[in-house]
């Protein structure tokens, strides 16, 4: 069995579809979605319900991000239109749900309630879509926004200083109770990297799908990565987030 992480894909199902394809999944891998399925390309609709009708076929286990959320909300109260959702992806994911029955956006509202906010496999490896701040470890966050908001455990990881040994007192606590963390929400092309990042503990697989970059997969085993193309490639006619 393989596990795959798969990182933020903002409305990109052309992307999706190259990444899965690359993948060449077999009966018994297990897929973990990152959160970000909607906000930003053209086919945010397109992608939960391909997700849906994937999860019938593959073990996978969907984050919720923090996109997610705003969709859900609107999903639920059409009224309920986040401003800045709306400036940053919401008005594409909108109009994606044009044609969709009530019935069919019922189900989504069922797809997202259902999502968790992280998961920890039978390795102790933690997947979120953003981050947390507990020392103790995610069980004992207080504010379960953190899990789809928080940027701090990554740029605290920017920041430390790579000679901080693992059983030094200055080694930072909340990474420690895990084997290893995946994450999305910060794309790595804000640091001008393309590909997955990977600091002590922790990696990074929003490699800024919603931008100008890629949907990306990693094998959590081997760390062998596979790439989509750049969306803006995939979808020429559209800005994206690149607005």
């Amino acid at each position: 069995m393989r596990t795959f992480a798969i990182g933020d894909i903002h409305g990109g199902l052309k992307a999706l579809i190259q990444v899965l394809n690359k993948l060449e999944l077999k009966e018994g891998d297990k897929i973990i979605f990152m959160g970000d399925y909607v906000d930003g390309w053209s086919e945010s609709a397109q992608v939960v319900q391909f997700l849906i009708d994937l999860s019938e076929k593959f073990n996978c286990v969907f984050i919720k991000g923090n996109h997610d959320v705003w969709c859900e909300n609107w999903l639920k109260d059409s009224n309920d239109v986040n401003p800045s959702w709306f400036l940053h992806g919401g008005k594409e994911t909108i109009e994606s749900y044009e044609g969709f029955s009530a019935d069919e956006k019922q189900q989504h509202i069922l797809f997202f309630d259902n999502l968790p906010l992280y998961h920890i496999d039978t390795e102790n490896r933690l997947f979120l879509h953003a981050g947390f701040t507990s020392m103790h470890g995610v069980e004992r966050e207080q504010f379960e926004a953190l899990f789809y908001l928080d940027r701090s455990l990554w740029e605290m990881l920017l920041a430390m200083d790579k000679n901080i040994g693992k059983d030094s007192i200055f080694y930072p606590k909340r990474i420690q109770h895990y084997k290893e963390i995946y994450i999305g929400h910060t794309p790595t092309t804000n640091y001008n990297e393309p590909y997955p990042m990977n600091i002590a503990n922790v990696w990074n697989v929003d490699t800024g799908a919603a931008f100008k970059g890629r949907v990306t997969g990693i094998n959590i085993d081997t760390k062998a990565y596979f790439q989509s193309d750049n969306l803006p490639s995939l979808y020429p006619n559209e800005l994206g987030r690149n607005k």
